[in-house]
C-alpha cells in the first residue's frame, strides 16, 4: 500500500509497520481469569483476571505463557485494525509480592523477557502487537500504574522496561515491563498515557456550567454516532460578546480528535481553567478576545477506548476536506462552525489551533503550513517564538512548518487553505512522555498538572501576541507574570468553589496541585500514597545467559537523576 492510499485511509506512512492486522480482536475482555492450560475449578490467589470493559478501557486478548509470564493484545480501533496503540486495563486477584512480566506483544513488548533464574511468582507481561516501531519506549517512557490504595498515577521505572523487536513474533516490536503486585486486596490499573475519558470532561464542563459565570459558555454542538455531545465552550467578556462597535478578535481551539492522545485534553483543561479563572492575564483577555473552544472532536473514539479513529473506523483528522454529515458528524458540525465563524464581518479570526499528543518526539512542539505568500509564511512563526520563551517545555526546534501530501486532510492543512489569510493555523503536539528544558541533561516525564500548565502557558502567549500586535496595551507586575510557571502560584488565583478544595487538591484529577515542580515530585506524607515496588532488572538476565541491559529498555540511565528524587511505585528493595 502506497503513501497515498494509506491517507485516504486515515493513515500516515509511519503509521502501518506491524503486520498484526489480521487479528481478530473486536471487543475489550471482560473479567477474565488466566489460569494455566488444563487447570479446573475456581480461579487461585495469583490467578489474575483481566478486565477492560470500562470507559477508555482497551485490552484486546490475554495468553498465559507460564505462571509468572503474560502476552498482552491490543484491541485495535473500532472498524480499523491498523491502529494499536492505547492500552489501558485492570488487573486483581493478585497475590502479596506476586512478580509479573507483562508483554505488550502487539505494539512494543514481548514475552521473550523470559529470564533463567525468575521465580515462580515473578510475571511478564508482553505486549505484541504494537502497530508503530518507532515509540519514546526507547528514551525512557514506560507504562502507568495506579492502585485502589494508591489512586494517583504513577510511572512504572524505565528500568523494567523493555522495547526490542522480538524473534518470536515475526521480529515485531515488543513492549515488555516487569511488576511486583504487593496488595493482594487492590486492583490494579496499567495505562498507556494519563486516561482522561468523554464523563471526565463532562463532569468538568458541568462544574463550570454550575458556576454561572457571564463570561463562560458551553452550547451543544452536535451529537455523535452513538450520540454523545459535542461541546463547544466560549469564552469572553458579555461586553466584547454583544459590541457591535469594532471587529472583535477570536481564537479557536480544538482537541482529542485523535482519542488515544489524552494528553491534549489536559492541556486544553488547564487552557480553560485558566481562562476562566481571577487571574489579571485571563481577565485582560476576555475583555478583548473571543475564545471557541470544542474541548473533544472525537467523543465516541474517545468513549471506546480507541487509539486514532472514531467509532466508524475513521481517523477524523484526515476528514476535513469533506467531512459527511452521518459519517462524521463532527468533523462536519466542526468544520461548519469554523467557516461561518471566518466569514463573520465582525469577527477577525486570529488562531485555529488543533492540539494533539505525539508518541515518538519529546517537548511541545507545533506544525504550520507553508505559504507562497512570504509574509504570511513569516508571520505564522511568531506565535511559537513566543510561546517557546512562555513554556520552558515548548521546543522550536522540533517546530516546523511543511505541506506534507499525507497531512493534506488534517485541520491545520485544510482550514489554512480554506480560511482568511490573517488566520494563524497549527498543530499543537506534546509528547506522551516528557520534556527537556534548555540546561537539562535528562528528561522530565510529564504529569497531568505539567500538561495543564503549558495549556495555561498557551493562554499567556496570546497575551504576548496580541500585546506585539498594539492590540492590546497591559503592563502587569513584575509579580504577575511568574506565576504561570508553578501551579502552587496560579491556584492563588483560583476561585474556591472551582477545581480545588481547601487542600488544594482537584477532585477531578485526584491529586495535589502542588506537588510537583519542575518535573520533580514532592515525597508522599500519607501511608495511602506510599510508593509500591518495581523489580531490580538488574536480577534478569536473558535466555542467552546475558544481562538484561543488553535488550533496548529505552534509557536506563537518562531518567537516574530524575527517578532519584521521585517516589517510585513497587520498589522491591529486596531485589536492588
Amino acid at each position: 500500500m502506497n503513501n497515498q492510499t494509506r491517507a485516504q485511509n486515515g493513515e500516515s506512512a509511519d503509521d502501518s509497520d506491524s503486520d498484526f492486522t489480521n487479528e481478530q480482536l473486536t471487543g475489550n475482555i471482560h473479567k477474565i481469569a488466566i489460569v494455566p492450560p488444563n487447570y479446573t475449578g475456581k480461579p487461585k490467589k495469583g490467578h489474575l483476571i483481566f478486565d477492560a470493559c470500562f470507559e477508555c478501557g482497551n485490552l484486546g486478548r490475554v495468553d498465559y505463557i507460564s505462571d509468572f509470564e503474560y502476552d498482552l493484545f491490543i484491541r485495535p480501533d473500532t472498524c480499523n485494525a491498523r491502529f494499536r496503540i492505547w492500552f489501558n486495563f485492570t488487573v486483581e486477584n493478585v497475590k502479596q509480592e506476586q512478580r509479573v512480566v507483562f508483554n505488550v506483544v502487539n505494539f512494543s513488548k514481548s514475552k521473550s523477557l523470559y529470564r533463567e533464574g525468575m521465580s515462580p511468582l515473578r510475571v511478564v507481561f508482553n505486549v505484541v502487537n504494537f502497530s508503530k516501531s518507532k515509540s519514546l519506549y526507547r528514551e525512557g517512557m514506560s507504562p502507568l500504574v495506579k492502585s485502589t490504595s494508591r489512586p494517583k498515577w504513577q510511572r512504572i521505572p524505565a528500568k523494567n522496561v523493555f522495547y526490542y523487536r522480538c524473534p518470536e513474533h515475526k521480529r515485531n516490536y515488543v513492549m515488555s515491563f516487569v511488576f511486583c503486585f504487593d496488595v493482594e486486596d487492590d486492583v490494579y490499573q496499567f495505562a498507556y498515557s494519563f486516561p482522561y475519558s468523554y464523563t471526565k470532561l463532562q463532569n468538568y464542563l458541568q462544574i463550570l456550567d454550575n458556576r454561572s459565570l457571564d463570561y463562560y459558555d458551553r452550547e451543544l454542538l452536535a451529537l455523535s454516532v452513538q450520540q454523545r455531545r459535542l461541546d463547544l465552550v466560549t469564552i469572553c467578556d458579555p461586553e466584547l460578546k454583544n459590541t457591535s462597535e469594532k471587529k472583535r478578535k477570536l481564537v479557536i481551539i480544538t482537541a482529542r480528535v485523535h482519542p488515544g492522545e489524552t494528553p491534549s485534553s489536559y492541556v486544553c483543561q488547564g487552557l480553560i481553567e485558566f481562562l476562566v479563572s481571577p487571574h489579571p492575564i485571563a481577565k485582560v483577555l476576555r475583555e478583548n478576545v473571543i475564545f471557541k473552544i470544542i474541548p473533544m472532536l472525537n467523543p465516541d473514539g474517545v468513549f471506546l477506548g480507541n487509539y486514532r479513529c472514531s467509532l466508524m473506523g475513521f481517523d477524523l483528522n484526515r476528514v476535513w476536506q469533506d467531512p459527511s454529515p452521518w459519517a462524521h458528524p463532527e468533523l462536519f458540525a466542526a468544520k461548519a462552525q469554523v467557516l461561518s465563524l471566518d466569514k463573520d464581518p465582525s469577527m477577525d479570526l486570529d488562531f485555529f489551533i488543533d492540539i494533539h499528543a505525539h508518541s515518538t518526539m519529546m517537548n511541545g512542539f507545533m506544525y504550520g503550513n507553508i505559504y507562497e505568500d512570504p509574509n504570511r509564511y513569516e508571520r505564522q512563526a511568531i506565535f511559537p517564538k513566543l510561546l517557546c520563551s512562555n513554556a520552558d517545555d515548548f521546543s522550536m526546534s522540533n517546530t516546523s512548518f511543511n505541506r506534507d501530501a499525507v497531512k493534506a486532510g488534517t485541520g491545520r492543512r485544510t482550514l489554512g487553505g480554506s480560511l482568511d489569510e490573517n488566520c494563524n493555523c497549527y498543530t499543537l503536539e506534546v509528547s506522551f512522555f516528557s520534556y527537556q528544558p534548555a540546561g537539562f541533561n535528562h528528561p522530565i516525564p510529564y504529569t497531568e498538572e505539567e500538561y495543564m500548565k503549558l495549556g495555561r502557558n498557551l493562554a499567556r502567549t496570546f497575551l504576548d501576541f496580541y500585546k506585539l500586535q498594539n492590540y492590546i496595551v497591559f503592563n502587569p507586575s513584575a509579580a504577575i507574570m511568574p506565576k504561570l510557571n508553578n501551579s502552587a502560584g496560579f491556584s492563588s488565583y483560583r476561585s474556591n468553589n472551582t477545581l480545588t478544595n481547601g487542600n488544594g487538591n482537584n477532585p477531578l484529577l485526584g491529586n495535589n496541585l502542588n506537588n510537583s515542580t519542575n518535573g520533580k515530585k514532592r515525597s508522599p506524607t500519607t501511608m495511602s500514597q506510599q510508593p509500591l515496588k518495581p523489580i531490580s532488572s538488574s536480577s534478569m538476565s536473558n535466555h542467552n545467559g546475558n544481562s538484561s541491559s543488553s535488550m533496548s529498555n529505552g534509557s536506563q540511565n537518562s531518567n537516574a537523576a530524575t527517578n532519584e528524587n521521585k517516589p517510585k511505585f513497587f520498589i522491591d528493595n529486596s531485589l536492588e
